[in-house]
């Protein structure tokens, strides 16, 4: 395990999107499998959790190389707040309170969301916060597609 994270790289481990915890969840099974199962070998379960990785791979830089691909498996990121106005329609799409978000805007150290410029639910889950004053630093690395940049000036 130790050397598939080395190989497949870091930011695998910082960014967990459902289709990770899915494939750890399968890698651990696997595993387990070849520890108790019938094939008690050391060799299977390294064969099931190498299958694994190298779908998950595929997978990875399939998602990188086509914008249709990648597009089909993850979310857009949702704007919740622009110009200090929330988007009551997109926090009910996606089934986060008020209060949540007022938490999310005053842990980026912001006062609150009328003051907040920008604030988008990222496809990893963060909600990423841009304050209205110039001189406040953006608390949280806001990665937007390419394709949506439009959208959010």
């Amino acid at each position: 395990m130790v050397i598939a994270i080395r190989l497949f790289g870091k930011n695998q481990l910082s960014q967990l999107n459902a289709g990770d915890v899915v494939l750890l969840l399968l890698i651990s099974n696997a595993v387990q499998n070849a520890m108790v199962g019938q094939d008690t070998s050391l060799q299977g379960g390294l064969i099931a959790a190498l299958v694994l990785f190298v779908a998950n791979f595929i997978v990875k830089r399939l998602m990188f190389s086509s914008q249709k691909f990648e597009s089909f498996l993850e979310d857009d990121p949702v704007i919740l707040v622009k110009d200090g106005i929330a988007d009551q329609h997109a926090l009910n799409k996606v089934k986060i309170s008020m209060g949540e978000l007022e938490e999310a805007v005053r842990e980026h150290g912001v006062d609150g969301i009328e003051h907040v410029k920008l604030s988008i639910l990222e496809v990893d889950g963060n909600i990423s916060v841009i304050s209205q004053d110039e001189k406040s630093k953006q608390t949280h690395y806001s990665r937007i597609k390419r394709k949506n940049k439009k959208k959010y000036r």
